[in-house]
């Protein structure tokens, strides 16, 4: 037996969950429409067409973003690392904390320079 039968199966089982679950709901969902339910959702405040600042994003808002796409990257080496742990000897060891040293100054220097404080 083809060993990815089985991969194909479930993928074919997922699909064809996602095509139902999109005609039951357009068949059960309500066919009333109007502004208010086309308006994008803004926590119950009406919504206004600028940012209450004057249309633009904080700075640190993106400052946060990409402290966040860091850490993650970060997550993304430290999972294999810590899976093949064992066959990969002390010189990834030290690869690694260094590697975890280098971004925790990074965390530490935005840290002490406000980036992670709202105001």
């Amino acid at each position: 037996m083809n060993p990815y039968v089985p991969i194909l199966a479930l993928m074919a089982i997922a699909a064809g969950f996602a095509g139902f679950s999109l005609v039951a709901t357009s068949l059960s969902g309500p066919k009333r429409y109007n502004r208010a339910k086309l308006d994008a959702y803004e926590c119950g405040i009406e919504p206004t067409p600028h940012a209450a600042g004057g249309g633009r994003f904080p700075v640190k808002y993106y400052l946060v973003a990409m402290l966040f796409i860091v850490f993650d990257i970060e997550s993304v080496f430290l999972l294999p690392f810590a899976v093949a742990f064992d066959t990969l000897g002390v010189f990834a060891l030290v690869e690694m904390v260094l590697f975890v040293i280098t971004v925790f100054i990074a965390y530490a220097y935005v840290w002490r320079r406000g980036g992670l404080e709202w105001d």
